[in-house]
């Protein structure tokens, strides 16, 4: 099994700092991402995804924030034990998440039908594992999408 991968979108309507959060949120919630992987550095993932280190740090911030990654000097950056409760999901947050991409998406001429069908399909991709050569680097076959394998560094806490 190959390690999973982060992907920005630099043409999405979604800010690459929550493209990452996102992405790495679900990654832990599913337990692709385990307790005591460690992420890469801020400055890593920065340049593998061709980024600037802010962009990374704010959504590192934002996944410290939601108790899923723990940040030490000295140790790095390590997926945080997931609490025995599921997980809730703020309500208002994806009521937004969904307006904002409903907007985008009738901004570019699709209808509700279209709508739903992509957001179906992008459910279903997400359990359908990305083609190999997708999971290298920042070579992105598409200029505007760079990519990152995760974890880059270490594996599990000692």
């Amino acid at each position: 099994m190959s390690d999973p991968a982060v992907r920005v979108d630099t043409t999405s309507q979604v800010p690459p700092y929550e493209q990452i959060r996102a992405q790495l949120a679900a990654l832990i919630r599913t337990g692709r991402l385990v307790e005591g992987e460690r992420l890469p550095t801020v400055r890593q993932l920065a340049v593998d995804l061709g980024l600037a280190p802010g962009t990374v740090a704010r959504a590192y911030r934002e996944l410290e924030a939601a108790q899923l990654i723990r940040t030490r000097r000295g140790a790095g950056t390590r997926v945080a034990p997931l609490p025995d409760a599921p997980h809730g999901h703020d309500v208002h947050q994806l009521s937004t998440l969904a307006r904002d991409f409903t907007a985008a998406a009738r901004a570019l001429g699709a209808g509700t039908e279209d709508i739903l069908n992509a957001v179906g399909n992008a459910l279903d991709s997400e359990s359908e594992p990305a083609p190999a050569s997708q999971h290298t680097g920042s070579g992105s076959a598409n200029p505007t999408e760079a990519s990152a394998t995760i974890p880059a560094v270490g594996s599990r806490a000692r």
